[in-house]
């Protein structure tokens, strides 16, 4: 194989690799990005066979059509640290010459006859606006657990209506779910349980370039297809819990409060607060809502906050990261906290449309 390729054009497709290949992995083609030339465009693949991606870039010419792979980060930090120029890549019997103006070096392939097969799109199921997609992913995948034993909660569950989406995302400790109200073009409704890695590397390719996604589903897998990119996923065959269950309905309380405000209160009280629980305090009263920490090792902590509030005294205690993950998702001035009593479920919520309907439960945590 032997092409010129433009600097920028391979950095871009690249950048998208480097969370899906494994440097440790039992198979060492997987460490590899495919690339496949012929034409004048270069097609590019990497998978972990749970997560995987395939693209294309146009060359500006290819002398010698054929398919390789070659070492994914090594290769991604080479073409880096290049100017830019065109980058020269060639095959020979020894390995892979890959050269711009003074520079060349040499890397050592694997056969492209090891890679995995890759799995085949099935059944077209819609067509997906992009941008509520991006949205819903950005404020959910934070909440996914990372705890390998409770796999059924190691993803999120989206749920595709002919008139709306869902995704939905939970730890055990606190719940995101974000539903928007659109034509999908879905026939039925369709469920799915996307592995955090999916929702990670989904999340990279939607904030990328522009246009709407192709959602496509085979038997164990998914596919989203944006522009020249297509993004697979293995599907996680477990049951997600019950999660309109866990959405308390008698909130009777609420608190309103400026977002940027509280998120700095928090960071700031929480700076003293027990570093293993993460644990701030709330304390609501007539008019003010006081933050606190306290750890036994370093001292205490408050802040003051003026708020619209005339119900009874309540204490509420929160991990503060579990508060500041909701802060920084939520787009709106103002957010709302609702709540029962001490130990209820909390819900925090967006106040004000911003297009999505957006609900975060958070378990108080036990003084």
């Amino acid at each position: 194989m032997e092409l010129v390729v433009r600097k920028n054009d391979l950095l871009r497709e690249l950048q998208l690799f480097q969370g899906i290949v494994e440097r440790k992995n039992t198979m060492p083609v997987l460490a590899n990005v495919l690339l496949r030339a012929e034409g004048d465009q270069v097609e590019l693949v990497a998978t972990d066979l749970d997560v995987g991606l395939r693209s294309t870039c146009t060359a500006q010419s290819v002398g010698k059509p054929g398919t390789l792979t070659l070492p994914a980060k090594k290769l991604f930090e080479i073409v880096k640290a290049l100017p830019e120029t065109d980058i020269r890549i060639e095959q020979n019997r020894t390995g892979v010459t890959v050269a711009a103006e003074r520079f060349e070096s040499h890397l050592s392939t694997l056969p492209a006859d090891d890679f995995p097969q890759l799995p085949v799109a099935g059944e077209a199921v819609a067509t997906l606006p992009r941008e509520p997609i991006r949205q819903m992913v950005a404020k959910t995948m934070f909440a996914i657990t990372g705890e390998d034993t409770r796999y059924y909660l190691n993803g999120a569950l989206f749920v595709l209506k002919p008139d709306g989406m869902s995704l939905v995302a939970t730890d055990g400790h606190r719940l995101a779910l974000v539903t928007v109200t659109a034509e999908t073009g879905a026939a039925d409704e369709v469920k799915a349980l996307l592995p955090k890695k999916t929702m990670q590397e989904l999340n990279r390719l939607l904030s990328d370039g522009e246009g709407d996604v192709a959602y496509e589903r085979a038997e164990n897998h998914l596919f989203f297809t944006v522009g020249r990119r297509r993004l697979f996923s293995r599907l996680i065959d477990a049951q997600f819990p019950a999660y309109e269950r866990v959405i308390p309905k008698n909130n009777d309380k609420s608190v309103d409060f400026e977002r940027d405000r509280l998120t700095s209160a928090i960071r700031r009280v929480s700076l003293l607060s027990n570093e293993r629980s993460r644990a701030v305090r709330f304390l609501i009263s007539t008019g003010k809502v006081e933050v606190t920490s306290q750890s036994p090792d370093l001292g205490d902590a408050r802040e003051e906050l003026l708020v619209s509030y005339d119900g009874p005294d309540v204490q509420i205690c929160f991990n503060a990261q579990y508060v500041t993950d909701f802060l920084a998702a939520v787009e709106t001035d103002q957010v709302s906290l609702s709540f029962r009593d001490d130990m209820s479920q909390a819900v925090m919520k967006p106040v004000a449309a911003d297009g999505y309907d957006y609900t975060y439960v958070i378990m108080p945590m036990r003084p």
